[in-house]
């Protein structure tokens, strides 16, 4: 395999044995592991970060050898180098993925081991919540009837909508919803659609009235034809719609509405998951829903509504409001 195989790839400050193996961790990210794209830059990434800092500090490229004897010291420099460039410690933690599943990589294939990596305490993160809309605004941000009135061709604004309302209404990310294909369209008698998600992993997702019928009105006023193995979705000029016109529609919508920058399409599978949990929705359910590996990443929701319930006492409860008075 050569450099070629990987065109959209910097090179990387590594001697040709080293370079070698990466050439392989790579092939295996993207063929077995069917990771996504941006994944995949994201862990080549990481791991130049490190090669450009090792080879800078020796005055030359890094070698197999080189990369198995970094040091916790080498590994603590990077560390600080990264964190005066203004990353903080979830950047830092996360910039390390990349590098931790190259060194598992190389001992799995039993070309050596990188020791330090296990020794070095991983900076702390704090976990975010993601922030979920209220019920009215997301109902606002997926519905068509918000949009009329914008200097937009109609089925332009029809076609916004039944994106979003399959993100608010049935919990799909961005991608998974224009990945979806015209012979996928949930539309007439279907009510559930075929997902694959991250890692290849496939899921179905039940498709509720409100949003079968916005997908259906897409489909009624679209001008061009969509072939079968098509995507549904469709940009302006009949391509595959790109990700950022979403985006830049729910920019839009947000100066319209006065909702803050927190309110992105991603938001909206957010919210979809924090009001199923409000209105009693089983968390493992909710798991399978969202295409979630793990309970763990979807047990954040409960902190979600926790918070949102807390904020609901303090505010309402004639006890709450008589502590914080006095």
């Amino acid at each position: 395999m050569t450099d070629e195989a990987f065109p959209v790839l910097p090179r990387f400050k590594a001697a040709s044995d080293l370079r070698e193996r990466i050439r392989a961790w790579l092939a295996h990210l993207r063929g077995e592991r069917r990771m996504a794209a941006l994944t995949l830059e994201a862990y080549e990434r990481d791991l130049r970060q490190l090669l450009d800092f090792v080879a800078e500090r020796t005055d030359g490229p890094v070698s197999l050898d080189g990369f198995c004897g970094l040091s916790q010291g080498d590994l603590r420099a990077f560390m600080a180098a990264r964190r005066s460039e203004g990353a903080g410690n979830r950047t830092l933690l996360r910039g390390l993925a990349g590098v931790r599943s190259f060194a598992r990589f190389i001992e799995r294939e039993k070309d050596g081991k990188v020791a330090a990596l296990s020794a070095v305490r991983p900076p702390k993160a704090s976990r975010r919540l993601p922030k979920a809309l209220n019920v009215a605004d997301a109902r606002d941000l997926a519905a068509a009837g918000t949009r009329e009135g914008e200097n937009r061709a109609p089925w332009i604004l029809a076609r916004d909508a039944a994106v979003l309302s399959l993100l608010y209404g049935a919990g799909l990310r961005i991608s998974e919803a224009l990945s979806l294909v015209r012979a996928e369209a949930p539309i007439g008698r279907r009510d559930i659609v075929t997902i694959r998600g991250k890692g290849g992993k496939v899921r179905s997702a039940p498709i509720i009235e409100p949003v079968r019928r916005a997908i259906e009105q897409y489909l009624d006023v679209c001008p061009y034809h969509l072939a079968p193995d098509g995507p549904l979705f469709v940009g302006a000029r009949g391509g595959a719609l790109s990700p950022r016109i979403i985006q830049l529609a729910v920019e839009r919508m947000r100066g319209a509405l006065g909702l803050p920058e927190t309110a992105t399409p991603h938001a909206l599978r957010h919210s979809f998951a924090t009001h199923l949990l409000a209105r009693g929705g089983d968390l493992r359910t909710i798991q399978e829903l969202l295409g979630h590996a793990s309970l763990s990443t979807t047990q954040v929701y409960t902190a979600i509504d926790t918070a949102r319930l807390l904020e609901a006492y303090r505010s309402a409860h004639p006890r709450a409001r008589s502590v914080q008075s006095g």
